[in-house]
């Protein structure tokens, strides 16, 4: 003789549950068919007219201290967000930074495999942002960099060398206006 079976007491939720684990598998069993389709290039009709390669996708992301201790989050790449959504663009963004020393203003950006004969850079005309462009037969770059002071254009020295681009701007300074006490009688 063996120990006496329990009798197990009906559950409503057990059906429940059984329905939704088999309703789950057969989603998953047609997104897995869907992928596999769609990576072996058979697609449905709506999705091979409006689809359009662009690549490679590239992103990523710095964390960064700023000056006044909070965290600064910077993008980079050809993956953009415009209102929640995801859009891949020709132009990549390149990581950048940004260093003020003495008496200039150094911006060191990455630009791998792109000749330096096609790099283009520009200061605005409120001379406080810097705008680099630069393109390739499969590349393509631009940023545009707010500069923390305003720069003499005239200074500007640019270096290329390994895929990293160096800029040297000098720093405007300000004049001090010199005023006039005023006594208080």
């Amino acid at each position: 003789m063996g120990w006496p079976r329990r009798r197990r007491r009906y559950d409503p939720f057990d059906e429940f549950f059984r329905e939704l684990d088999d309703i789950l598998y057969r989603f998953l069993r047609e997104f897995e068919g869907f992928t596999r389709e769609f990576e072996e290039g058979e697609r449905p009709e709506e999705f091979r007219r409006e689809f359009r390669v662009i690549g490679p996708y590239v992103y990523g992301f710095r964390i960064t201290v700023g000056p006044d201790g909070r965290p600064k989050i910077e993008e980079f790449g050809n993956v953009r967000r415009i209102r929640g959504r995801p859009v891949i663009s020709e132009e990549r963004e390149p990581l950048v930074d940004v260093f003020e020393e003495a008496e200039d203003v150094v911006v060191i950006a990455e630009l791998p495999g792109v000749d330096k004969e096609k790099i283009k850079c520009t200061v605005s005309e409120d001379r406080k942002r810097l705008i680099i462009r630069a393109s390739n037969e499969n590349r393509r770059y631009y940023k545009e960099v707010e500069l923390p002071v305003e720069v003499d254009p005239g200074s500007a020295r640019a270096s290329y060398k390994n895929g990293v681009l160096e800029v040297r701007l000098r720093k405007i300074e300000k004049k001090r206006e010199k005023g006039f006490e005023i006594k208080v009688e």
